[in-house]
Parts: structure tokens; C-alpha cells; sequence
């Protein structure tokens, strides 16, 4: 498999392996292209399908942790037809190798103990040699790979390990960082409008708001007075029924 690195110079005219629509395409575009003067990396494979890996260094990551001198990855993501034929190796090493060019300490990435699919798979990190550095109430977790035995062990922000929303009602956290919050956020602020829902949404559209943000995983985060509900990223119909009036529009 070759790979393909995006760039300044190339992110217009290439595809972007997560994005749904050209609408979405362009967000997140955008969003990457204010990344990569902070370091941002984004490989993909030259094949389409969703084979990449986005990481940063972990000064300048979107997430309320602390990990200084490590990089982190954003996501590490192939599925469909290209899972199984070593790809993940290949990107993930592929990162290693320049973070290590780097002076970096180390990696860190997002997981948790059962596998969801908007993180990375636990049980493959584990077998890279990934070990465990942090836990949050909503049982997303801080994994790390050192470099060096005495790297620091990365950790989460008080707001992270202990996320909850000052808020009444519901309340949405988003970013660009992932495209598809472009295509469900307005739905669910429309479908909020249109059965009275309170509903507060709120754009995490800096660094500073995204490292001092409410919950470990800055992409979705969804909150009701004050408490934490879901990462998931919710359907007009998922986020009814949390509302309790899904019976009512199905009549």
C-alpha cells in the first residue's frame, strides 16, 4: 500500500477519508488546514476508503489532557475493505517513527475498555504495547506509549476526568474536528426547535476552548442538566427518544 501525506499544498484537491459530503469535506478541510502550522500530520492511503491517521503534538491537541512532549493521535482509523492487511501497523509506525524524529517522549490516544467506533480499538493498542495512563467518569481512557522509561505518564484535565455541564436542558459540545458533526448538529437544533426543546449548543471553534472543555472527547459531547449522556453523536430519532417524545412522531 503507498500513503499519501495532506498538506497545505494538496488538501484541495485531495479527498479526506472521513468526510461525508463536499459540504463536510470543506469544514473539515478548513479545520485541518489551521492544524497544520501546529504540527499536524494526516496520512492516508493512496487507495479511497477510510485508511488514515491524524496526529499533533500533544501541546496542541483539541483535548483537555496533559501530555507535554508526547504526540497525540487524533485518530487512527481503517475499516471496510482494508482492515486486516497490516495497514494500522503501517500508519501507526509511521507515526512513531517521526515522532521519534521529533524528540517526542511518546504517543497518546483515546480509547476505552470496550471498543466504540469513534476511538481507537483497545485491544490493538494494548497489543502495540500501549499501556493505560487515565480514566474519565464516562469511562473514556487515556492510553499512552512511551519512548522513554521516564516519560511522564500523560493525564486528564479535571474537566475531562469529570465532565459535566453548567447548563440546564440539553446541551451539545461540537467541533470541526469531525466532519460529521457539520451534517447532525443543525438537525438536532432544528428537531430541538421544532418540539420546544431546550437545547444549548456550543462550538468549540478554538485550541483554548477545546483544552478546557467539559468532557475528554471534544468532536460530540451531549449533556442534560448538567449531566453527561453520550459521545455518540445522535440521530434526529436517538436524540427524540432521549427527550422522551419519541412514541409521540412516530404516530
Amino acid at each position: 500500500m503507498a500513503y499519501l501525506r495532506i498538506t497545505e499544498e494538496n488538501i484541495d484537491r485531495e479527498h479526506i477519508c472521513c468526510a461525508m459530503s463536499n459540504n463536510q469535506s470543506v469544514r473539515k478541510k478548513n479545520w485541518l488546514k489551521e492544524r497544520f502550522k501546529e504540527g499536524l500530520v494526516f496520512y492516508r492511503s493512496e487507495e479511497r476508503g477510510k485508511c488514515f491517521i491524524e496526529y499533533m503534538p500533544a501541546e496542541n491537541a483539541w483535548h483537555p489532557l496533559i501530555a507535554d512532549g508526547m504526540m497525540h493521535i487524533n485518530c487512527l482509523w481503517v475499516s471496510g475493505a482494508l482492515k486486516g492487511h497490516g495497514y494500522s501497523n503501517d500508519l501507526l509506525n509511521e507515526c512513531i517513527r517521526d515522532a521519534k524524529d521529533q524528540g517526542r517522549k511518546g504517543l497518546s490516544i483515546l480509547s476505552s475498555a470496550k471498543k466504540k467506533g469513534f476511538l481507537a480499538d483497545p485491544k490493538y493498542l494494548r497489543y502495540k504495547g500501549f499501556q493505560i495512563a487515565d480514566e474519565s467518569d464516562t469511562g473514556i481512557q487515556l492510553w499512552y506509549l512511551p519512548f522513554q522509561n521516564a516519560a511522564d505518564i500523560p493525564r486528564f484535565k479535571d474537566c475531562a476526568r469529570h465532565p459535566q455541564a453548567a447548563e440546564n436542558g440539553f446541551v451539545i459540545y461540537y467541533s470541526d474536528q469531525c466532519p460529521y458533526t457539520y451534517y447532525w448538529v443543525p438537525r438536532l437544533t432544528a428537531v430541538a426547535e421544532e418540539h420546544r426543546i431546550p437545547l444549548t449548543v456550543n462550538h468549540i471553534d478554538s485550541r483554548e476552548k477545546a483544552q478546557n472543555a467539559p468532557s475528554p472527547v471534544t468532536n460530540f459531547s451531549l449533556f442534560r442538566d448538567g449531566r453527561f449522556l453520550s459521545h455518540e453523536i445522535q440521530s434526529e430519532k436517538k436524540f427524540l427518544a432521549l427527550a422522551g417524545i419519541a412514541a409521540a412522531t412516530e404516530k
